[in-house]
């Protein structure tokens, strides 16, 4: 088993702690640990997944999937690499002015402004059992990281997206302490007071988690169901599992967490990652579909780290608590999901535990569904959307009958 020596003068520009259970082939623990504008160090680059997990998949040939019962009835699918390069030759894409012309401010607690987009159906006689969505996106990202996907969802249903506080154009305010608990408490009153209708969640990532934490918590019938793309662990690298090798990288941890409370370290980590050429290889590391990191892609990511409290917001969601675990949630959980997963993402990989952990969910629990998408890496909906269109769009449909 091969170690990676980070050497002292390579301060971290950007940290991800991967969290998956090593195989007996790789350390599967990742860290994007790097300094000035190339690339990350890695841990271990071994994503294929166990054999015991893809055989306990239902595989079907490569095939787009239709509305019909039987095509919504299949647990998890596998799509050829070539097929998915394929998939997203026709995309419906909202350019980034677009997007932003609609923009709207709704207040969060009387003080806080949150971004939102509202997209209504095109169809002149949209079905009025169409629930809404509600578009939650992950770490570092914001409502433009759905341009591809927003257009598309649109044509039958209302489409929201927001930004979460700290993330996007929404407030970042000084001295706010950043938790799960408190973005699923943002995303269960935005649906109370913008949306008031049971609405579907569909989240990326640690938006993932907090659509989970969200339909957990929910007591009003707000949740129709949820979407969940590559769900993380916890909001930052300490959703420890129980792996000795991860437990082992603890005060590393804690190491780095003092180092970004350090307010000129953070500065200067944040400053370096936030350059263009670095979060360019910092994407280009954890999408499969390379041409899908492109100019407007790092534009996203970048443009809203210039505001006021964009370090602050860093420092607190990398150094905070890592919020409740999905493994302790899903089982609670009786309204009707869909899972959606990258096979190359290296944050969140099919063998480690929380992919492990909800590619067995179909066989446990009835009202999950499970895709894997084949060449496609942590951010399936902007990597390659028509994959995910074709996965998401008829179990959609099936909840709109």
């Amino acid at each position: 088993m091969g170690v990676t020596v980070i050497s002292s003068h390579s301060l971290p520009q950007y940290f991800h702690l991967q969290q998956s259970i090593p195989n007996q082939k790789a350390v599967k623990t990742r860290c994007l640990l790097s300094y000035g504008g190339r690339g990350g160090v890695l841990l271990g680059q071994n994503n294929h997944p166990d054999p015991t997990t893809v055989n306990s998949i239902t595989t079907l040939p490569a095939m787009k999937l239709n509305s019909s019962s039987s095509s919504i009835a299949a647990k998890a699918t596998s799509t050829g690499a070539a097929a998915a390069a394929a998939a997203d030759d026709v995309v419906l894409e909202l350019e980034l002015g677009e997007i932003k012309d609609k923009y709207m401010k709704w207040k969060w607690k009387g003080q806080y402004a949150i971004n939102y987009v509202v997209s209504h159906p095109e169809d002149a006689n949209p079905n009025p059992n169409a629930p809404p969505i509600l578009l939650v996106h992950g770490f570092g990202a914001s409502i433009p990281h759905w341009r591809r996907n927003i257009k598309t969802l649109a044509k039958n249903y209302t489409v929201y997206a927001i930004d979460l506080i700290g993330f996007g154009a929404s407030d970042k305010p000084i001295g706010f302490s950043y938790t799960m608990e408190k973005w699923a408490e943002l995303i269960l009153d935005f649906l109370d007071e913008v949306v008031q209708k049971p609405t579907v969640l569909i989240g990326n990532s640690v938006g993932s988690l907090a659509c989970v934490i969200s339909a957990s918590e929910s007591k009003k019938g707000l949740v129709r169901g949820l979407v969940l793309l590559n769900c993380s662990g916890g909001m930052n690298n300490k959703a420890i599992v129980d792996d000795w090798r991860i437990k082992l990288l603890f005060p590393l941890l804690l190491l780095i967490d003092f180092l970004l409370k350090q307010r000129p370290i953070a500065s200067f980590i944040f400053e370096r990652v936030r350059q263009r050429e670095s979060l360019r290889n910092i994407l280009s590391s954890v999408y499969a579909n390379k041409e899908s990191v492109d100019d407007e892609l790092v534009e996203i990511i970048m443009e809203p780290t210039s505001d006021p409290g964009a370090l602050d917001a860093f420092v607190s969601i990398v150094t905070g608590p890592p919020g409740p675990n999905p493994v302790q949630l899903m089982p609670g959980l009786s309204l009707p999901i869909l899972v959606l997963w990258g096979d190359e993402d290296p944050f969140t990989p099919l063998d480690g535990p929380v992919g492990k952990y909800f590619t067995s969910l179909p066989s446990q629990k009835s009202n999950v569904s499970l895709s894997i998408l084949q060449g496609v890496g942590h951010c399936p909906h902007d990597d390659r959307p028509k994959s995910v269109h074709d996965k998401l769009l008829p179990w959609l449909d099936n909840l709109s009958i």
